[in-house]
C-alpha cells in the first residue's frame, strides 16, 4: 500500500514552554463482512504513537516510530493486522504523545523553536484483502474520534503526567460508546520526505526489583543497584487524587538524591514521573512516552504502608541489538569495564544512539564516531546507524558543514572535523566489519562536498583549528581542561576523514573522488609535519598524551621517526606515573599506540588501576555505567558511552581479534596479548563469514598458554604470537589462521 498523505489531528492546540496539551486520542470503528486474507496497515504518528486493535496493544515498538527531525523525513511503520482484525465490529485506537514533534525540555537546542512544532498528528491506511479478491481501505480523515487522555503532559526528556481520575475504560474497545467524543480535523502535510522505518524496534530487556527502600525528609529513595535506562512501573493502592510524585537521577549524595547533572534549576522538570490516583482498587501504571536514565528513585506522597519494595518495579528498555561479540577475562575489575561499557551502549540507544539518557538524549555526532568501533564489535546497530546517517546527510548545509547533534533544527554547526568524522567513521566502520558499502554509497556526495568544506576552513599554516578540542579531558569537567592544541587534534582528524575517504572512494571504484581526498590528506600532512612537530625532539605542538598518541596513531611521523615519537610519549605517562592524561579523542587512540609498540602490559595497567584516574577506580567507586568525566568528585553524567573504546581495546588487543584490518574481505588475523598476570582472555565475534573465538589461559606455571582458535573456512589471515613467546611445536612466531588449539611456551621461561 501507498504512504497515505491524509493527516489529521485532534485541535489546534499543541504543548510549548507555558501550556501542557494532554496526549489525544484517535479512534476508528468498522465493520468487516467478509473473510480477511490479507490486512496491511502503515502508520505515521507525530511525534510518537501507540496504536491498538480490538484493544489489543499491537505497536511494534515503544517510542514509535522514530526520533528525528519530521522536516527531513516521515516515518511510517507497516503492519499485518488480519490475525487483530474479526467478522464484525473493529475498531482501531491510536494514543498520540509529543516525542521530537513537542519537546520543551530540550529547548536549550532549540527544539521547541523547529518550524513543524504543532498539533499532534496522524496518518494511517489499511488496506484489507477479502477471500473473495474484493479490497477495502481505511483511512485517516474526518470520521475519526478524539478525545484527551489521562496523560496531562508528555516530553521525553521530561517525563510523564498521568491523571487515573481522567481514564476512559475500554476507549480502544469495539464496545465503548464514543458518541460524546468529537470529530478529527483535517491536518497540512508534513514537509519531511516519507519513508518506512526499517530499524530495530525499542523493546524491554528485563524488569528489576529495587534493593533497597530508605525514608528520608524529602520521600521514600528506591535503589534499584544499577545504572540504566527506561521507566518505573508503579503498582499501588492508593485514595483518590493521592499525587505520587518520582524522581529519577544516577547518584545520592550524603543520603539525599542528587539531580545536579541534569541542572534541575533551569529544568525542574526533567525526570519526573507524577501519577495522581483514581483510588478504590490497585492501580498500575506504566509512562508510555518518556523514558529516564537512572539508578535512583526518590517518591514523593506515599503513606508509609505503601513505601514497599513491590510498589516500584525498574522497566529496563533500548533498541533490541542483537550481541554480536563479547569479551570476559580473569581479572573482574576488567570484566565490570565491560560491562558497564555495554549498559551504556544500550541505556543510550533508543533509535539514536545518544550521548546520555538522563539528560540530553541528543545524538551527538563525535560520540557516535568515537564508539561506532566498540558497538560494531560487541552488538548490532546496523540498521538504525544507516538510517541516522541518512538524517545526518539531510542536515549537511550549502558550504559542507554539519551540526554537532542529529537530529537538529539548526543549532550546533561547526564543531569541527572531530565531530564531523562521523560522515565518514560510521560508513567506514559498516564497510569494514560487515562488508556494507550501501550507506558509503548514499553518503558519497555528501562525503565530498565535506572534503571540499575542509579545505575552505584551513588556516594560514595550512593546518585546522577549528570547533571543539579534546573534550572532557581527564581531571577536569566539560571543556576547561584541554592540553593538546586544537591545531593538533582538528588536523588529525581532518588527516583520518580525508584517508578513509580515500578508501571507500576506491572500495566503491570511484578513482577520480580517491584522488581528490588523497591530494587533501597529503596537503595537511606536509603542513602538519611542518607545523607541529618538533623534528629535533620528534615531539608534536602541547608535550602531551594526546598530541603524541594521535600523531602516532593518524600517521604524521616517518617510519624512522617512530620509535623516537614514540619514546615521548612513554614519557608523558610517565611523568603522570602511568595515568591518563587526554581526553576522549586522545582516550580513543593512546592504548592502540601502546598496543603497537608492544605495550598493551602498560595499556593494561592504565585502564585497571583501582587509584584515581582509572577506569578501574570508577569500578572500585561502584559505577555501573561509563561515566562522562575522570574527575575526583562525581560530576556530570554518570552513563556516556564515548569512552567504551576499551571494550574495543580488550578484544582486539587483550584477546587478539583483529578483524579485516586491511580492509580486504574475508579475512582476521589473531594477535594476543598474554597480559602478565592475567590468567585467561577470551573474546568473539560473529563476522559476516561466521563465528570467531580465541580464548587463551595460562598452564603450568605460567611457562605454556593453550591457545585456542575458532575461525569460518575459508577466511585468511594469520596467528601472530607477542615478542617473547613461540608455538612450541614449531618454534615460530606466526602461522596461517585455522581452527584449532595451539599450544604456546614462553621464550623466557627457557633462561
Amino acid at each position: 500500500m501507498n504512504f497515505t498523505f491524509r493527516f489529521i489531528q485532534a485541535g489546534a492546540a499543541y504543548s510549548t514552554l507555558t501550556e501542557d496539551v494532554p496526549a489525544p486520542y484517535f479512534r476508528k470503528k468498522f465493520s468487516v463482512g467478509k473473510t480477511i486474507t490479507q490486512a496491511e496497515l502503515l502508520i505515521c504518528g507525530l511525534g510518537f504513537y501507540e496504536l491498538f486493535v480490538n484493544g489489543e496493544r499491537v505497536t511494534r515498538s515503544l517510542l514509535a516510530p522514530f526520533i528525528n527531525n519530521p522536516d527531513d523525513y516521515m516515518y511510517y511503520d507497516c503492519y499485518d493486522l488480519q490475525e487483530y482484525l474479526r467478522e464484525g465490529e473493529n475498531v482501531l485506537g491510536i494514543c498520540l504523545g509529543n516525542g521530537f514533534f513537542n519537546n520543551p525540555g530540550s529547548y536549550g537546542w532549540g527544539f521547541h523553536e523547529g518550524r513543524f512544532c504543532g498539533p499532534l498528528r496522524l496518518a494511517l491506511g489499511l488496506k484489507m484483502t477479502f477471500a473473495d479478491g474484493t479490497e477495502e481501505v481505511v483511512e485517516s480523515d474526518e470520521s475519526f474520534r478524539v478525545a484527551t487522555s489521562p496523560i496531562i503532559m508528555d516530553d521525553y526528556r521530561n517525563g510523564e503526567y498521568y491523571d487515573a481520575r481522567l481514564e476512559l475504560p475500554g476507549w480502544n474497545t469495539t464496545e465503548f460508546d464514543d458518541s460524546k467524543w468529537e470529530y478529527a480535523m483535517w491536518s497540512t502535510v508534513p514537509r519531511g520526505e516519507f519513508r518506512l522505518c526499517e530499524v530495530q524496534p525499542i523493546l524491554v530487556e528485563r524488569e528489576i526489583e529495587p534493593i533497597s527502600v530508605v525514608k528520608t525528609q524529602e520521600g521514600y529513595l528506591y535503589d534499584f543497584g544499577e545504572n540504566n535506562a527506561g521507566v518505573c512501573r508503579l503498582c499501588i493502592h492508593g485514595e483518590r487524587g493521592q499525587e505520587i510524585a518520582m524522581y529519577f537521577a544516577e547518584q545520592v549524595k550524603d543520603g539525599v538524591l542528587d539531580r545536579k547533572s541534569i541542572n534541575p534549576r533551569e529544568y525542574p522538570r526533567r525526570q519526573k514521573d507524577i501519577y495522581i490516583c483514581k483510588g478504590g482498587e490497585v492501580e498500575t501504571y506504566t509512562p508510555m512516552f518518556t523514558y529516564h536514565g537512572f539508578r535512583y528513585v526518590l517518591v514523593e506522597g506515599l503513606k508509609p504502608e505503601q513505601a514497599t519494595k513491590e510498589l516500584l518495579t525498574y522497566v529496563i528498555f533500548h533498541t533490541q541489538l542483537r550481541e554480536r561479540g563479547g569479551f570476559v577475562c580473569g581479572d573482574e575489575i576488567a570484566n565490570a569495564i565491560q560491562d558497564m561499557t555495554r549498559r551504556s551502549d544500550l541505556s543510550n540507544f533508543h533509535h539514536i544512539f545518544t550521548d546520555c539518557p538522563q539528560r540530553e538524549k541528543n545524538g551527538w555526532t563525535a560520540d557516535i564516531a568515537l564508539s561506532a568501533e566498540h558497538i560494531l564489535l560487541n552488538l548490532e546497530p546496523d540498521s538504525n546507524f544507516r538510517e541516522w546517517m541518512r538524517n545526518l546527510c539531510k542536515t549537511q548545509n550549502a558550504r559542507g558543514g554539519l551540526p554537532g547533534i542529529v537530529p537538529t533544527t539548526g543549532w550546533g554547526y561547526g564543531l569541527g572535523p572531530a565531530w564531523d568524522c562521523v560522515l565518514v567513521e560510521v560508513p567506514y566502520q559498516l564497510y569494514r566489519y560487515r562488508g556494507d558499502l550501501s550507506t558509503a554509497k548514499e553518503c558519497s556526495s555528501y562525503i565530498l562536498r565535506y572534503l571540499d568544506y575542509l579545505t575552505g576552513i584551513m588556516n594560514e599554516e595550512g593546518v585546522i583549528a577549528s570547533g571543539l578540542g579534546d573534550w572532557c579531558h581527564v581531571g577536569a569537567g566539560g571543556n576547561t581542561l584541554i592540553k593538546a592544541p586544537l591545531k593538533v587534534t582538528s588536523t588529525m582528524v581532518a588527516m583520518d576523514i580525508c584517508n578513509k575517504s580515500a578508501i571507500l572512494f576506491e572500495a566503491m571504484g570511484r578513482e577520480e573522488q580517491k584522488q581528490f581526498a588523497m591530494a587533501i590528506y597529503h596537503r595537511l600532512r606536509s603542513a602538519a609535519r611542518e607545523v607541529l612537530i618538533n623534528t629535533d625532539t620528534m615531539t608534536v605542538l602541547g608535550d602531551c598524551q594526546t598530541s603524541q598518541a594521535m600523531a602516532l596513531y593518524y600517521g604524521l611521523f616517518e617510519p624512522e621517526e617512530v620509535q623516537k615519537a614514540f619514546a615521548r610519549l612513554l614519557d608523558f605517562i610517565r611523568c603522570e606515573d602511568d595515568h591518563l592524561d587526554v581526553g576522549v579523542l586522545g582516550g580513543r587512540v593512546l592504548f592502540h599506540v601502546l598496543s603497537a609498540f608492544g605495550h598493551s602490559d602498560l595499556a593494561y595497567h592504565m585502564i585497571t588501576r583501582t587509584d584515581f584516574p582509572s577506569y578501574g577506580e570508577w569500578v572500585v567507586r561502584g559505577m555501573t555505567t561509563l561515566r562522562e568525566f575522570f574527575t575526583q568528585d562525581i560530576s556530570g553524567s554518570l552513563n556516556h558511552h564515548f569512552w567504551g573504546d576499551v571494550s574495543h581495546w580488550f578484544m582486539e588487543c587483550v584477546a587478539g581479534i583483529r578483524y579485516n584490518a586491511s580492509l580486504h574481505g574475508n579475512e582476521v588475523d589473531v594477535c594476543p596479548f598474554f597480559i602478565e598476570g592475567l590468567p585467561f582472555a577470551e573474546a568473539w565475534h560473529e563476522a559476516p563469514e561466521g563465528h570467531i573465538r580465541v580464548r587463551w589461559e595460562r598452564q603450568e606455571e605460567d611457562t605454556k598458554i593453550l591457545l585456542s582458535v575458532e575461525v569460518p573456512q575459508g577466511i585468511n589471515g594469520f596467528i601472530c604470537l607477542p615478542e617473547g613467546y613461540s608455538f612450541e611445536s614449531k618454534q615460530t612466531t606466526k602461522v596461517e589462521v585455522a581452527s584449532g588449539v595451539y599450544n604456546v611456551i614462553s621464550l623466557k621461561s627457557r633462561r
